[in-house]
């Protein structure tokens, strides 16, 4: 189990890492388009290129966020429920949220399937072949359902969900 929970892990700062790459890759973009404004050109794939970073950046990121606890939680309910029994609704919620990534992640994966099949490319200039974009989208819904999964092993082995090293684990 703890080697799961470590690949997990490792994954997750991996998938992070790219996110931030896509964030890095998308300010200089942008500043290469500004600069070739002043002198009447552009890549003119912008908004595309850049809204693909986007989606990918944020799903990348999820699994990150989610093993540190960074997603939005509301606590109305877990504050009043015993600390020691709050595992339970936490294995609720990641049974749950699991069924609906792996039921989205399954639609999706026919989408870039599709997209790959038949050769699908964007309606731009750059003609983007469409299943890179939708790939990496998919990569990042993997690792959050990934994730979950070993979350709700944690919170079924351990009565708790895993920590990653920096925080104790």
């Amino acid at each position: 189990m703890k080697t799961l929970i470590r690949l997990s892990h490792a994954l997750n700062r991996l998938c992070g890492g790219m996110a931030i790459a896509l964030i890095l890759y998308m300010f200089v973009h942008i500043i290469v388009e500004i600069g070739l404004r002043f002198f009447g050109m552009s890549t003119f794939v912008l908004d595309e290129f850049v809204g693909y970073a986007v989606a990918a950046s944020t799903f990348f990121a999820l699994g990150y966020s989610l093993e540190r606890d960074g997603l939005i939680r509301v606590n109305v309910v877990l504050d009043r429920i015993a600390e020691s029994k709050r595992w339970i609704l936490d294995l609720f919620a990641s049974l749950l949220a699991s069924a609906f990534f792996l039921w989205v992640g399954y639609y999706w994966w026919l989408t870039v399937a599709r997209s790959f099949v038949r050769g699908t490319t964007s309606q731009s200039l750059a003609e983007t072949p469409l299943w890179i974009p939708q790939g990496m989208v998919l990569i990042g819904m993997g690792m959050l359902c990934l994730t979950l999964i070993v979350r709700i092993a944690a919170l079924i082995c351990y009565q708790q969900a895993p920590k990653p090293a920096a925080q104790g684990a």
